[in-house]
């Protein structure tokens, strides 16, 4: 849902997120205009936080970066967004602070829990071109995960995970396993 029918530049879009009529709500910003992220499902949400957990048992004790739900966004300043995903992993190495509203770069890895109407693709592409290293996306009805990364060629490539297989971060969180059944709620 769009907020308003006009164009917002990144400063006006952080003026409008801070209204108190805009007191927790979600919004992204896309080529100037205010996306309303609108409520998510429980089982969304549930399936998020699952996520979040598994990711902070590696990044927690080794200090590597920090870890958002949802309401952390990043600025993907080259091809205009502020996303939000429902997880997401940034290594300390870019020198963020937990300053400001947003991170002003794009996560490591970014997590989309797909919706029925969301083009989590698109999205998906975005965060790759911007410089995330891995985006997984999952749909909880097929509990599947498809992990997308960049190819050598600027293509991407995207492999898809069952409940019987183990995901794994790569070079961007090197010794992580996780269990795709552990993924979705019983």
């Amino acid at each position: 849902m769009v907020a308003r029918e006009r164009y917002y530049t990144l400063e006006e879009f952080y003026e409008f997120i801070s209204l108190p009529e805009n007191e927790g709500k979600l919004f992204e910003w896309e080529d100037g205009v205010i996306v309303n992220l609108g409520l998510s499902s429980v089982l969304k949400s549930v399936t998020s936080g699952r996520i979040i957990y598994f990711l902070n048992v590696l990044v927690i004790p080794q200090n590597l970066g920090y870890v958002t739900a949802i309401s952390g966004g990043f600025e993907l300043k080259a091809i205009r967004r502020v996303r939000r995903p429902d997880a997401a992993f940034i290594s300390k190495s870019h020198g963020v602070t937990l300053e400001g509203v947003d991170f002003t770069v794009a996560p490591d890895l970014a997590v989309e829990v797909a919706s029925p109407d969301e083009d989590v693709l698109k999205k998906a592409k975005e965060y790759i071109r911007s410089g995330t290293r891995i985006v997984w996306v999952v749909y909880v009805d097929e509990k599947v995960v498809n992990v997308i990364t960049p190819a050598s060629n600027g293509e991407y490539r995207v492999q898809e995970f069952t409940v019987d297989e183990t995901l794994d971060g790569g070079d961007v969180l090197p010794g992580f396993k996780l269990a795709v059944r552990d993924i979705f709620p019983d």
